[in-house]
């Protein structure tokens, strides 16, 4: 069952925020992304909310240097108080991008890491990321989706319609993408999916790759 929508400002008013599904999930996604991610270098991670997941995937993979981004203020607030009160060392100091928009202050990243982003926002963000990915990853590089998505020609669990269903109440530009849809825009920009795996809770990971 995806918890239901939400944005920062739901989260309370203390600079450190907690997202209520982010300890459920850190393992599992954290298990795909041993396998996903390179072993050293700079991940990226998009909208990084809360900053819980940066903190433990840092800590997770202590070979790789995790820079969290978001463009909220309330999260780039809450991001750096995880840090300054529980950081390691390579857990850098989070940047302000808002990924709809053609420039971003980062011109390269070994890996890009997009958790539940692409239905919590318009469709023209998960493009801007798309473009985004092109432009900072080299050949072979990954660009990992973690979230709900529908699949054509696939039933889509009755929770994940009641979500996408919540997610178009509060917000009518949100709600969740078919990954035949995102995988077209990909190829067009030189990115390939190249794997996916079911997560519990009727989600999916997706590994795309720069290919050219």
């Amino acid at each position: 069952m995806n918890e239901g929508p939400y944005e920062m400002g739901d989260l309370g008013a203390d600079a450190k925020r907690y997202a209520p599904a982010a300890l459920r999930n850190v393992g599992q996604i954290g298990d795909v992304l041993v396998d996903w991610l390179p072993r050293t270098g700079l991940v990226l991670e998009t909208s990084s909310g809360t900053g819980e997941h940066a903190l433990a995937f840092a800590r997770i993979f202590p070979d790789l240097d995790w820079l969290p981004s978001d463009r909220d203020e309330n999260a780039l607030a809450s991001i750096a108080a995880w840090r300054e009160e529980h950081g390691t060392p390579n857990l850098l100091a989070p940047i302000r991008i808002d990924v709809a928009q053609p420039v971003w202050p980062i011109e390269r990243a070994d890996a890009l890491v997009s958790i539940n982003m692409a239905h919590i926002a318009p469709w023209e963000a998960t493009l801007g990321l798309l473009d985004g990915a092109a432009r900072l990853l080299p050949e072979g590089a990954p660009l990992i989706f973690y979230g709900p998505w529908r699949e054509e020609g696939q039933a889509t669990a009755p929770s994940n319609e009641a979500f996408d269903e919540s997610l178009r109440a509060r917000d009518p530009a949100w709600g969740l993408r078919t990954v035949e849809d995102m995988a077209r825009e990909a190829g067009a920009r030189g990115l390939q999916l190249s794997e996916r795996r079911a997560m519990p809770a009727n989600n999916l990971m997706l590994r795309l790759r720069r290919v050219r």
